[in-house]
């Protein structure tokens, strides 16, 4: 491979936190990669960092070796990302909030992956500014952070900022960066190498309602009632008054969920409410009262009955000791509708 002119490099410095996501990572650094390959030049060059340097342990228990954040501080990068998973907040030092405003401050484009969007909205880079996360902290991103513009989005673009979801998602906004230097010829030919089929664009809903990966075809029926249900959290209908709304009997609404999601319209309610309360209880600092009310449990007492049933710990409990569940986790669902 030939060496480029260090001034046209295009340095990106990948900041990861304690248990961040690897795949995510990985998945926004390889296109990078590739494009150095294809081309047979290094254009892009990137150098993951942690506060501290040394050994950082990903979500999954894969570790990786970073570089000292202190050493790079100095640097004017093009890209600085913040890839970041459960409790970014816990993460978040003061290291990495300076360095963060300092390149803002030179004009150095910042991005996020996963729940890097909170460390940057923490150090106040996000204000009224359009912004993505994992949809499980969805609902946390909204409560903490109203003065920014929360979308359901695979990933956000905005001048000089931008964040994404995680997952797979982390080679469609790499891959839509690359194209602003690059050729769509050529960024068809990175996306061909990593086996990417699709590029999906900014618009792209992280949950389409209309997308099954596996392949299973849950009825129109049962696809309408859960966004109705979704977007009734805080304040909840009835099933009858799903069904009528869906002119289905209750009887056949029930059978329906039984049969494709293996729980009554009841028991599915009831949880997708417990899971974003879940989210609510170990995500935000909000009175465990504010939260019942916000998933729809007009009764302290019945909330706390309930949520330890499904979680096996009482929500004050949870608050505490469930920071980093990573092996016990319910997923919420989240519809922008509802708020």
């Amino acid at each position: 491979m030939q060496q480029t002119d260090q001034e046209n490099v295009c340095e990106i410095l990948v900041i990861v936190t304690p248990y961040f996501n690897l795949a995510a990572t990985t998945a926004f650094i390889d296109p990078f990669r590739v494009a150095n390959y294809l081309s047979g030049e290094a254009n892009f060059s990137w150098t993951l960092l942690s506060s501290e340097g040394g050994e950082i342990v990903s979500s999954n228990g894969l570790s990786v070796q970073t570089q000292r954040l202190a050493d790079y501080t100095h640097n004017t990068p093009q890209i600085a990302v913040v890839s970041s998973s459960w409790t970014p907040e816990v993460h978040q030092t003061k290291q990495i909030t300076l360095a963060l405003k300092d390149w803002a401050s030179r004009g150095v484009r910042l991005g996020a992956l996963d729940t890097g969007t909170f460390i940057l909205a923490r150090a106040k880079l996000m204000k009224n500014r359009p912004a993505t996360v994992h949809y499980e902290h969805l609902d946390a991103l909204i409560e903490q952070f109203p003065d920014l513009q929360a979308s359901e989005s695979l990933y956000v673009i905005d001048g000089d900022r931008f964040s994404c979801c995680g997952g797979q998602a982390s080679t469609d906004i790499a891959l839509q960066l690359l194209s602003e230097t690059a050729s769509g010829n050529f960024v068809n030919s990175v996306a061909r190498y990593l086996f990417h089929q699709q590029l999906r664009g900014p618009d792209a809903r992280q949950n389409p309602t209309v997308f099954e990966p596996c392949g299973q075809k849950t009825p129109a029926l049962v696809r309408a009632a859960i966004n109705l249900m979704e977007q009734h959290l805080e304040t909840p209908l009835s099933i009858p008054g799903i069904s009528k709304q869906l002119a289905v009997s209750q009887r056949q609404l029930n059978r329906l969920f039984k049969t494709y999601v293996n729980k009554s319209p009841v028991v599915y309610y009831r949880d997708i409410r417990l899971d974003r309360a879940r989210c609510l209880v170990t995500q935000t600092d909000l009175k465990l009262t504010e939260i019942a009310i916000a998933s729809g449990f007009a009764s302290q007492t019945h909330f706390t009955r309930a949520y330890s049933h499904r979680f096996g710990l009482a929500p004050s409990k949870d608050r505490v000791d469930g920071r980093v569940p990573f092996e016990f986790r319910a997923w919420p669902m989240y519809s922008p509708k509802s708020h």
